[in-house]
């Protein structure tokens, strides 16, 4: 299977991107309607969650690893995945398509939802965000703030990438001893979170490291190259918008671009694009998902 037909979730720069759009139009507001058109996603959506939902002024919105979050008052916290094929979605009302209805209220028009909206919420501003799921493999829960660390889905993960928290010495530490290969362990969420497949290739090939060399046989200065990668990677990827490879979409529609800058991802049979080096991408099928590197300059 190829690149190109393999299923790929989003990875930390789109679900990064996504909460920076997001951000402005949820932050400190209020949700004055929510609707929720299905009992399921992945697994079965929260009791009474339009209801829990509705009223509550939204305190802040983070990431942690590949999971939006949404911190309510009340101590709740809205948890988000996307899921292969999930979509985050803004809307604004229909322009002058607004009706009062009693003393300083009023309703805004939007056009009707689509087949696979599956939650929709409006905000006091008549601000409209939708989760669009067509393969339905999102998840969503509504935990207690306090609690959070101590969630399935989140109390394994390891340190982000891009935090203090993340460093050539953690990495160091994790990788000692291991025999299994390094992209494998980086795509451990419990070593690091929100890395997936792409960014773990460009990674690799931006440090010079063979996606099978055993992650405990890298020495300390190749993984200070590695950390710095990493690094320099999603940071890049979240400046173009994240990769849109099949579903992905920003939060308000358009695509991402890094894709377009991808340096082995995809790529296969052609040049290695660092400088000097003669060798062609090549790749190979590890734990049944597609790598890519240059066998010349990754070692």
């Amino acid at each position: 299977m190829s690149a190109a037909g393999e299923r790929s979730l989003p990875e930390l720069p789109e679900v990064e991107t996504v909460r920076r759009g997001l951000a402005p139009v949820l932050e400190g507001r209020r949700i004055v309607a929510a609707e929720v058109r299905r009992p399921d996603l992945r697994w079965p959506l929260p009791d009474r969650m339009a209801e829990r939902l509705q009223g509550r002024r939204i305190l802040g919105l983070r990431r942690r690893s590949k999971y939006l979050l949404a911190d309510l008052d009340g101590d709740e916290t809205w948890l988000v995945h996307l899921g292969m094929s999930g979509r985050m979605l803004i809307s604004a009302p229909t322009q002058g398509a607004t009706e009062r209805h009693g003393p300083g209220a009023f309703h805004f028009a939007h056009p009707a939802p689509e087949r696979h909206d599956h939650v929709i919420i409006d905000t006091e501003e008549g601000v409209r965000v939708t989760f669009n799921d067509a393969r339905r493999f999102g998840a969503m829960d509504l935990l207690a703030t306090p609690a959070q660390d101590a969630h399935p889905l989140l109390r394994h993960l390891g340190p982000e990438p891009l935090g203090n928290a993340f460093s050539e010495a953690v990495l160091r530490a994790a990788f000692a001893g291991r025999r299994v290969p390094v992209k494998v362990a980086l795509l451990d969420q419990r070593i690091v979170a929100g890395l997936g497949n792409i960014y773990v290739a460009e990674a690799l090939h931006r440090a010079g490291i063979a996606p099978a060399r055993p992650a405990g046989r890298i020495g300390a200065d190749r993984i200070g190259r590695l950390v710095a990668a990493i690094r320099a990677v999603l940071e890049e990827a979240i400046a173009a918008g994240g990769s849109s490879l099949r579903d992905y979409r920003q939060a308000g529609g358009d695509l991402g671009y890094f894709q377009h800058s991808f340096r082995v991802y995809g790529r296969e049979g052609e040049a290695c694009p660092t400088p000097g080096c003669t060798g062609l991408v090549r790749r190979t099928v590890q734990s049944g998902r597609s790598s890519f590197h240059c066998p010349r300059c990754q070692r």
